[in-house]
């Protein structure tokens, strides 16, 4: 594994590290209905999407120099009434290097050492498939790993998408209940077309 792509799979790991502590479950102080639909913008407005009504949003902490992530940022984005979880986080990629906006090599790379490392990470994860994308409009190259496991106290749908841009790579993280497996397609789907 090149050093570029453990830091790209050290970025992604710490995005999501919260979620063994934080419950798909959990209820949320303000209640659903009165959180308004939000915006994430990300690479320099390269990804942007919009999350439906529904989601309150929570800073990540810092990332931290020891783990390789200094200099990343994130929020997780958390909504009580469908217990599902959206994590937008982005980095600097190490070593000052600069990718293309459809990077097929460094996407591929970096996606594949992910999916590795996650099913170590955790004990029943399952890869249910990965997908190549580009969005319309934009040309952004996005990766897409779709698993299963148990988090958060139960058995969820996780799906990760992975984009760069220039010096800056983006990790989002959504998941959901197994149980809802419509409402999560639905989202990736949007999230994922930059809608």
């Amino acid at each position: 594994m090149s050093l570029l792509s453990k830091h790209a799979a050290a970025l992604v790991l710490t995005a999501i590290a919260s979620l063994a502590v934080v419950p798909v479950q959990a209820a949320q102080p303000k209640p659903a209905a009165e959180a308004s639909a939000q915006k994430v913008s990300m690479l320099g407005g390269k990804f942007v999407f919009n999350l439906p009504k529904g989601f309150t949003a929570t800073p990540l902490p810092a990332g931290d120099a020891a783990q390789g992530t200094a200099g990343a940022t994130g929020t997780m984005y958390s909504n009580a009434t469908s217990r599902t979880v959206v994590i937008a986080a982005e980095n600097l990629i190490i070593n000052g290097a600069t990718v293309k906006d459809d990077d097929g090599a460094f996407l591929d790379m970096t996606m594949a050492d992910f999916a590795a490392q996650r099913s170590k990470a955790l004990a029943d994860a399952k890869i249910l498939s990965e997908k190549s994308l580009t969005q319309k409009g934009t040309g952004l190259g996005l990766r897409q790993l779709d698993t299963s496991a148990t988090q958060g106290g139960g058995p969820t749908l996780d799906t990760t998408l992975l984009a760069a841009s220039g010096t800056r790579m983006a990790v989002v993280q959504i998941i959901s209940r197994a149980s809802d497996k419509t409402g999560h397609e639905a989202l990736v789907k949007q999230i994922a077309s930059g809608k």
